[in-house]
């Protein structure tokens, strides 16, 4: 009898959550009924609720959203979009073209915003410490390269020089945030402060991008590093979706990567780079 009772209860636990209460007829999220949310909450509260448990209010949403709306497609020279165009050229669904261009997310295209929030955080850190706030970006910048390298995550675009449009507007909207209380504005200082010590250092203007910009209102809002890698992600589903489906319409049959009268450049393996 005692190992029957052990069983139903490993059973009964398979599964442990405090997200989602679910029963015949019954559908709470943290104790709020999916009726009462429906109609009611905004995608981005919904976000928010599902990974912190608690509604935010409209203003802390709001930009919330502005992050998810600047990252929603930057164009099919994006591998992410550029993959799952080609994806729906081979015949496959819409859930696996999506699912495609998703997993093109990783750490140097899409996972940039997690490494700037860790970089930001810390140097939030130092300055909590003690440190004075610009030797404090100075130590931040400095202990990154000796870690990650020269480059630093969130800052420069290959594409858009001297400047990411996103960012300034992201700015802009968490300066207001932050003037009304909903945030504090630390860092977006920190940010411009990097911004500006790499400008210096370079001698050239360094764009603040669209993943060092939406981790600022990540750090602002209080979201862990990860979660920026992983609302990115939701944001730019919506660009792969799009680009998918348009696509799917187009037609093209086994797209690659480049027009077919164009060929790899062959190299012997002895003169490739190492």
């Amino acid at each position: 009898m005692a190992k029957h009772e052990d069983h139903k209860q490993n059973i009964e636990t398979w599964w442990q959550t405090s997200i989602i209460d679910m029963a015949p007829g019954k559908i709470e999220f943290y104790g709020n009924p999916i009726q009462k949310l429906i109609g009611e909450l905004s995608f981005a509260q919904m976000i928010w609720l599902m990974l912190r448990g608690d509604i935010p209010n409209k203003a802390q949403a709001n930009l919330l959203e502005a992050a998810l709306v600047a990252g929603v497609d930057h164009g099919p020279q994006a591998p992410s979009i550029a993959a799952a165009r080609m994806a729906a050229t081979c015949g496959i669904g819409l859930n696996n073209v999506m699912a495609t261009g998703i997993n093109m997310l990783g750490d140097v295209h899409g996972g940039a915003g997690e490494q700037c929030a860790s970089l930001y955080y810390q140097i939030a850190e130092l300055i909590d410490e003690g440190l004075a706030f610009n030797d404090a970006v100075t130590k931040g910048i400095d202990e990154w390269r000796a870690t990650h390298g020269k480059i630093i995550s969130g800052f420069g675009h290959r594409f858009h020089k001297p400047n990411d449009p996103r960012a300034p507007r992201i700015l802009e909207l968490v300066r207001k945030a932050a003037d009304e209380k909903t945030v504090s504005g630390r860092f977006a200082d920190i940010a411009e402060a990097i911004q500006h010590q790499l400008t210096n250092a370079t001698g050239k203007p360094i764009a603040l991008n669209i993943d060092g910009s939406s981790a600022i209102i990540f750090c602002e809002l209080g979201f862990a590093p990860p979660l920026s890698r992983g609302l990115f992600c939701l944001s730019r589903a919506v660009g792969v979706l799009a680009h998918g489906w348009e696509q799917m319409q187009q037609g093209g049959r086994n797209k690659g990567p480049m027009p077919p009268a164009y060929f790899p450049t062959y190299q012997p393996k002895s003169k490739l780079p190492t």
